[in-house]
């Protein structure tokens, strides 16, 4: 038998009503959310169950998911199915660094919530953009993307869907290059900022300094870091990473690579929607993954304990 990964998605997966049944039928769940309420001074399950407006503006998207994903986590820990290696898209690594002992639950919720306040502030709205290159391989993008300023890739998901980010006009000029190159499709996402680009630095920056106040421990198990798609061990290298991941590219398509390399081949993608289902699928065929988004969905993992 292979090795199983816990992996979280990240912000653009959220959905009014995720994590309601977690909420209302077990305790566990519950405490989180309420939790997080405590924390945050205002309703984790309001934000998360109730339609409104807040759900999808950054500072409040972060700290809803990663309630909602570790909630699901939690839950599942407590039936005994335990994982080799986790990792995270981005916001999702903090889910990682809970599922791997590393940080708190408290902790990660707070910090993603500061996270998600410095990066909606870091840019003016209007400012910067991202967009999702279809049908192109990394080095391809890159040659194009490379000579032209205030651009770069934000996000390798996948083989042929890379995501660029900087600043608006550079994104759309890069856009018209690389259909000229022979991209498929360069469609603009609909987000609130340039993430995962040089324009995000001083938000890491400062996240770094807030970090300064956050206790961290050496991994329990490993988890695969974003900036680096290598495995983390020690606790000296996870502030920085985190502070650099703000701003760096978010290299899922490597580290998905490393955890295959390292015999994995069962995938547990923990949180709304089927996003990593949808890249791992592309960057190998024939890896298991089971998605866990309702509660009936632990069905599909108790054959494991």
């Amino acid at each position: 038998m292979g090795k199983t990964a816990f992996i979280f998605p990240g912000q653009g997966a959220q959905i009014c009503g995720m994590g309601r049944d977690f909420y209302e039928n077990t305790e566990t769940g519950r405490r989180i959310f309420d939790r997080a309420s405590e924390l945050l001074g205002f309703s984790m399950p309001e934000l998360c169950f109730e339609p409104n407006d807040r759900l999808d503006i950054t500072e409040y998207t972060q700290a809803a998911m990663v309630t909602t994903s570790v909630a699901m986590l939690k839950v599942m820990e407590e039936m005994g199915v335990k994982a080799d290696v986790t990792a995270g898209l981005s916001l999702g690594e903090y889910c990682a660094l809970v599922a791997a002992g590393v940080m708190t639950e408290d902790d990660a919720i707070l910090t993603v919530r500061r996270r998600g306040i410095l990066m909606q502030e870091a840019v003016p709205a209007g400012i910067g953009g991202m967009s999702a290159v279809l049908g192109m391989n990394a080095d391809q993008i890159n040659a194009v993307v490379d000579p032209i300023e205030n651009v770069q890739v934000a996000n390798y998901n996948c083989p042929g869907q890379i995501v660029i980010s900087g600043k608006l006009e550079a994104v759309e000029l890069a856009a018209e290059k690389l259909k000229e190159a022979g991209a498929r499709r360069v469609i603009p996402l609909n987000v609130s900022g340039p993430f995962h680009s040089y324009l995000l630095e001083e938000a890491g920056v400062k996240l770094g300094e807030y970090l300064k106040q956050v206790s961290v421990k050496d991994p329990v198990i490993p988890y695969v870091a974003n900036v680096t798609a290598q495995y983390v061990t020690e606790a000296s290298e996870v502030k920085p990473l985190l502070e650099k991941q703000v701003s760096s590219s978010v290299r899922w398509q490597q580290s998905v690579e490393a955890m295959l390399a390292d015999g994995v081949d069962r995938f547990v993608e923990i949180g709304p929607g089927k996003t990593l289902a949808g890249f791992i699928k592309k960057i190998n065929r024939n890896a298991t993954i089971v998605n866990i988004e309702k509660l009936e969905d632990l069905e599909k993992v108790k054959e494991w304990i």
